[in-house]
């Protein structure tokens, strides 16, 4: 076998198996290209080089002469001499071609021009594909028209909405909303009036936010409409520690992380598909869910490929995203609020607000936060917001919710795990977030959901360093915090994403301890909405302080529905996860008396 057969196999096979890699786990779409600017010349060259030979026949024909040799000067006897004449007659034919073995390997033989056209057809369709998978949106769904409304965070009192319009020939654009179930006679379904926007402009990507009053001190139905064609419908949120009838006495949120748009690569789909959002769109109508808790990673910006470092970069990722034909089925009557992750900056960021941060937050703030829940409240007060913070909190119904930044404050993943100056939030989240855990809250809600991008638990020892399970110290400090606020009572639950896998973790007070086992602390972390999932198991339990209660590592789709609701004089949190548009587990808590009361428990029951 020639150097350039051998060039153009293996060029060949590492060029498919590259591009089905990247069709998978959308990753290494530039060994694809580097394989075919090698298989070319290869291929030519084979090409060029004619087909390989083998040896047909080989005859030898031997001649032997008798020779009488006389002395050359007459004298003596003469001698009889043998004389031998070999020839050897070597006939060369092209070898027997293989039609598999070309189309299977890539290298091309003359004497099969079908199989050997077929086989570089093969590789450059491989080449297309990936070619279109990384550059058909940008080249033709920039998005840079986009006109489109997103609710953001709604409250019992108002309701944020995101609006972008570029197209400043719509200025101004107003909003109008009205009851959707209005109960005379002190109720009617007139469009009023509730906002609007004079102008847009490049600054914030033409986009405005829209502060909706709402009048009605209980949960309603509203319908809204704009001047530039956009509608839908949202419910209003409980007072703290209320449920509402309008959803038969149950409060349900969803969660979830991690978008990829048009994964896995179809290339009949649209260039911004994105199929988990059909799976959440087919499951809304029966859930009722007042909003969905998105983990972070809303956006890839360095994968497949990064191809760029500025603001535009990141705000066109934004922009297709919302521009995809999935998006409106699920946003048009629902509200969506956000945390931060790695991705929406870059890949396992711990570098604070230096680099390429400033370029990633802006695109954050104009797209995310600013129709994000109120920032928290300063630790040590009871109405003051702290004004810089990225971090947030609400209360709604039976929980109260406080949204991590778990990326702008963090220090470097590289340092030891034990160090005690290690932190994931810093010193003023951290303040205001053990102050919110001990914090009492209104009658009626007793559960503490804390929203955080990574993973709580260190069962996933596969890069444990960029989860809390890299900042052992801080992370002990929060439990023991969880555990107190347990024994008053409070269900605590933590909600994660970032891994592509599920996994239910339940993280007990050490025995013995002053804690009661039933003030333990749970994690339920989800993900991906629509991105790969990893290909084997990375999750497992190595002590007894993170305990195992469910994994499952499958699926490209996954998202979590959760149902809090008071039965027989209880609160119960139902947990549903959907794996690819299925109901894959489920799980109920219930939150119980403070330990010191006569029940002594605050999980009565965990069913799995």
């Amino acid at each position: 076998m020639t150097v350039q057969v051998t060039v153009a196999r293996i060029s060949s096979l590492a060029l498919r198996i590259s591009a089905i890699i990247f069709f998978r786990f959308a990753h290494f779409p530039t060994a694809v290209f580097a394989a075919f600017a090698i298989y070319v010349p290869a291929y030519l060259a084979t090409y060029r080089a004619g087909p390989e030979l083998q040896v047909a026949d080989d005859e030898v024909n031997v001649v032997v002469k008798e020779t009488t040799l006389a002395p050359a000067d007459g004298s003596g006897t003469p001698v009889v001499v043998d004389q031998v004449d070999v020839q050897e007659n070597i006939i060369l034919e092209p070898k027997p071609v293989s039609s598999w073995k070309i189309l299977a390997f890539g290298a091309p033989n003359p004497l099969d021009r079908v199989s050997s056209i077929l086989t570089f057809i093969i590789n450059g369709i491989f080449v297309a594909l990936t070619a279109d998978a990384l550059f058909r949106a940008r080249i033709l769904y920039p998005a840079d028209d986009l006109s489109f409304v997103r609710l953001g965070y709604i409250s019992n009192e108002e309701a944020k909405m995101l609006l972008r319009e570029p197209d400043q020939a719509k200025m101004p654009v107003t909003v109008e909303i009205r009851i959707a179930d209005p109960q005379p006679p002190f109720e009617d379904p007139i469009w009023r009036l509730a906002g609007g926007l004079q102008s847009t402009n490049n600054e914030t990507d033409f986009t405005g936010i829209v502060n909706i009053p709402l009048k009605h001190k209980y949960p309603r139905w509203y319908e809204y409409r704009t001047s530039n064609n956009h509608t839908g419908r949202f419910l209003s949120a409980p007072r703290p520690g209320q449920l509402s009838d309008k959803t038969d006495g149950k409060f349900t949120f969803l969660s979830t992380s991690c978008i990829l748009p048009r994964f896995p690569y179809n290339p009949l789909d649209h260039a911004l598909a994105i199929p988990g959002l059909r799976h959440l769109a087919g499951k809304l109508p029966s859930l009722s869910a007042q909003f969905m808790l998105f983990l972070g990673d809303f956006i890839y910006i360095d994968v497949p490929n990064r191809f760029g470092k500025s603001i535009a970069e990141y705000r066109m990722q934004y922009r297709q995203v919302y521009a995809s034909p999935d998006w409106a089925p699920v946003a048009q009557n629902l509200s969506w609020i956000h945390v931060l992750d790695d991705h929406e900056i870059s890949n396992d960021w711990d570098a604070t607000d230096t680099g390429v941060y400033q370029a990633a937050v802006q695109p954050w703030a104009t797209y995310q936060a600013n129709v994000n829940p109120p920032k928290a409240l300063s630790a040590g007060t009871t109405n003051v917001r702290r004004q810089d913070a990225t971090w947030y909190t609400f209360a709604q119904g039976p929980a109260s919710f406080f949204l991590m930044d778990t990326r702008s404050y963090r220090s470097r993943n590289k340092v030891p795990f034990e160090d005690e100056d290690k932190t994931m939030l810093g010193a003023e989240q951290l303040e205001d977030f053990l102050a919110w855990l001990a914090r009492p809250e209104p009658r009626g809600i007793k559960w503490k959901i804390v929203a955080s991008s990574v993973p709580f638990t260190k069962n996933w020892p596969v890069n444990v360093r960029d989860t809390w399970g890299g900042f052992l110290v801080e992370r002990r400090r929060i439990l023991e915090a969880m555990w107190d606020a347990g024994s008053r009572g409070m269900g605590v639950l933590i909600l994660s994403g970032d891994r592509h896998e599920f996994a239910a973790t339940k993280f007990p007070p050490p025995k013995e301890s002053k804690w009661p086992a039933s003030a333990a602390a749970h994690e339920i972390s989800t993900s991906p909405l629509n991105q790969f999932a990893s290909p084997f198991p990375t999750y497992r339990q190595t002590d007894d302080e993170d305990i195992k209660l469910k994994y499952i590592p499958a699926g490209s789709s996954k998202f979590g529905a959760f149902t809090i609701e008071n039965i027989d004089g209880e609160s119960s949190l139902h947990y549903q996860l959907y794996v690819d548009g299925k109901e894959a587990w489920n799980t109920t808590l219930v939150a119980a008396n403070p330990a010191s009361s006569s029940s002594g428990s605050i999980w009565d029951f965990l069913k799995f």
